[in-house]
């Protein structure tokens, strides 16, 4: 048995975000227009693989297609060189607010300092979300949640990024030897 920690962040003014990393050169970070389930589940496998990531993995076509058929949540892909480095999914489905739903790094480009800069660039494009849903067009916040099994270096840098930490769960969990 391990126990999980779960680490849920915010930022509740624009104003809070602190730019990180310099962008590489040739890199460029664009929001997929058109939703695509085969790409989307590449982005999902390729960046959380290492991590455990399994939430997505029991949705079927009709549930993903939905969700990324859904005017108010977006994809972001990091390319370096032309080639994806890694992502951010926005779900800004509740009205003044955008989850990040999804971030990291591709495993060739984790470590090269990249992470800070398109993190930068995702908070960017939630709180530009997070405005145009807000009833009263002043956004509420931007948020998301990491956990032990992530990348050693996601809590680091969302805290560097301004994120705080406004809710800790733990949770036991069965050893995959198990």
């Amino acid at each position: 048995m391990t126990t999980l920690t779960t680490w849920y962040l915010q930022m509740t003014d624009p104003h809070q975000l602190r730019p990180g990393g310099r962008p590489p050169v040739g890199s460029e970070f664009i929001q997929a227009r058109i939703p695509s389930l085969e790409y989307s589940r590449f982005l999902y496998a390729s960046v959380g693989g290492s991590w455990n990531w399994t939430d997505r993995l029991e949705w079927d076509d009709r549930r993903l297609a939905e969700y990324l058929e859904h005017p108010d949540v977006e994809t972001w892909v990091g390319y370096v060189e032309g080639t994806p480095a890694g992502y951010a999914e926005l779900d800004g489905r509740i009205p003044g607010e955008t989850e990040i739903a999804y971030f990291g790094l591709m495993p060739r480009f984790i470590g090269q300092r990249l992470g800070g800069h398109l993190l930068t660039l995702a908070v960017e494009r939630a709180w530009a979300l997070a405005s145009r849903t807000a009833p009263s067009g002043e956004p509420d916040r931007v948020w998301l949640h990491t956990c032990s099994d992530d990348s050693g270096h996601a809590l680091p840098n969302y805290r560097a990024r301004g994120f705080t930490v406004y809710k800790t769960e733990e949770s036991v969990e069965a050893d995959s030897s198990e």
